[in-house]
């Protein structure tokens, strides 16, 4: 079983092993014709149920033979111009290529002494993105798993800079349109979803400022603290971004830490054309990113910034078989000192890699293009009466509705466009997400693919239409 270990000996079976399935991954990038094959889970569970992993085939070409069939063939392929779904990015090249190293070499980022090089390469990183937001001199943060996590490690340096041991006293606001990782972060903080005051959005989808204001003074007048202010650089379904210098002057005036989720929005630090979208960002306390979203990065890639380094604290433990408390004074830089995990991989090669190769300019390129294919897809939904589009996106999202002229119940539309969408999917020839917008059912683009053209987001809607009609014709025939 040695002869399966990574070492001196063995390079030249990792190499084969990994030429191998680099080959088989490209041969099906290069021939996909959907974005998904439409298999369901009746039809892929029983084939996977059915490998016995007690009895090993003992042969990487064995194994990737059975890969091809548990998983490649039916698997999601974002890279395709018609996957339109999640907030999920086809990936650069420098970063996989960062991705097969730090696999292979495995450093853990949480202390000096099981990364050295990767230490310094993340700090840098994260200079390099503090300068970019604009925190000043004392920023710091860290990488994390992904902007869950990053809300929640902002929102704990929030709690503990608040100053009172009442956590009952404690309110969090963000608007009806945050994340759900905002009320997972409160109850995981010990604060109860109730703690969250959900503050309503105007017709753009973002925050009104006027009714924080109001929401702010009721807190203070209640004898409550109001611990933080999360404001949103790309709300999730919508793609808006909310006041930032008006939040911000709110949370000055209140004393509550402002964090922005610009965990979508963080593109934009890249951006060539947009950059001043993020207006106000620099005066925030603490700043998620997701570079697995809008900087074309392998998932996991993310990162917290603090304006103020002292704040990463409230995250350190020591522990004498790992950082003990003298490695400090010997200024020994220990990752795991920031960070909510230990154990950590070395993400921000990916990022580094691409950097190093394609640079910030090539990035924000990519991003400002899938932002301009959002505008134009905008064009093309308005002038479509068979659609309903919510709002003109700051971003790369659309949210639409089928609304066929001549159906006039909600509930029968709504069931269309369900059909529509589950229709889509098991066909294999697009993917697209929804959502609700006061209640009612809609459809949603997620445009992160620079290949996605304006006649692809036609021909989606036009597939749209079709299920959705024979959904009615079906079930009004019969009505």
């Amino acid at each position: 079983m040695r002869s399966h270990l990574l070492n001196d000996t063995t390079a030249e079976s990792y190499r084969r092993s990994v030429t191998e399935g680099v080959e088989r991954v490209a041969r099906k990038l290069a021939t996909t014709r959907g974005p998904f094959t439409g298999v369901t889970p009746a039809e892929l569970a029983p084939v996977i149920d059915a490998v016995d992993l007690d009895r090993p085939l003992g042969d990487a070409s064995a194994a990737l033979d059975e890969l091809e069939d548990v998983y490649l063939r039916d698997a999601v392929y974002f890279h395709h111009p018609r996957y339109l779904g999640h907030l999920n990015c086809p990936v650069v090249i420098p970063a996989v290529l960062g991705e097969a190293v730090l696999s292979a070499v495995n450093s853990s980022l949480d202390t000096w002494d099981q990364s050295a090089g990767g230490t310094l390469i993340e700090r840098k990183l994260i200079d390099w993105t503090a300068a970019r937001i604009g925190l000043g001199p004392l920023a710091d943060g860290i990488f994390t798993s992904g902007g869950t996590q990053s809300n929640l490690q902002a929102l704990l340096l929030a709690r503990e800079e608040a100053g009172t041991a009442d956590l009952s006293k404690l309110r969090i606001f963000s608007s009806e349109c945050s994340h759900f990782s905002v009320q997972k972060s409160a109850t995981l903080l010990g604060l109860g979803r109730e703690s969250v005051i959900s503050i309503p959005v105007d017709r753009n989808k973002r925050m009104q400022s006027v009714v924080l204001a109001a929401e702010l003074e009721t807190c203070r007048a209640e004898g409550l603290v109001p611990m933080a202010i999360v404001a949103t650089a790309g709300t999730t379904d919508f793609g808006s971004i909310d006041p930032l210098p008006e939040i911000a002057a709110l949370a000055e005036e209140y004393g509550a830490w402002m964090h922005v989720d610009a965990a979508y929005g963080c593109g934009l630090l890249a951006s060539l054309k947009r950059r001043h979208l993020l207006d106000g960002i620099e005066r925030a306390d603490s700043v998620t990113v997701d570079y697995h979203k809008s900087f074309f990065q392998p998932v996991s890639s993310s990162a917290v910034l603090v304006r103020d380094r002292a704040a990463l604290r409230h995250a350190t433990y020591h522990a004498d078989y790992l950082n003990p408390r003298r490695t400090v004074a010997e200024q020994i830089p220990n990752q795991v000192d920031k960070s909510l995990q230990t154990t950590r991989r070395f993400d921000a090669l990916k990022l580094w890699m691409t950097l190093r190769v394609m640079g910030a300019d090539g990035v924000g390129e990519l991003f400002d293009e899938v932002c301009d294919l959002a505008a134009a897809g905008h064009d093309l939904l308005a002038a479509d009466p068979r659609y309903d589009v919510v709002v003109e996106p700051q971003l790369s999202t659309l949210v639409y509705r089928y609304v066929p002229e001549a159906v006039t119940s909600p509930a029968e539309i709504d069931r269309a466009n369900l059909y529509a969408r589950k229709a889509l999917f098991a066909s294999g020839e697009a993917v697209v997400a929804g959502t609700k917008v006061d209640g009612r059912q809609y459809l949603k683009f997620t445009l992160l693919n620079p290949e996605t053209t304006v006649s692809d987001i036609a021909a989606v809607l036009d597939l749209i239409a079709g299920h959705a009609e024979q959904y009615l014709g079906e079930n009004l025939v019969h009505a």
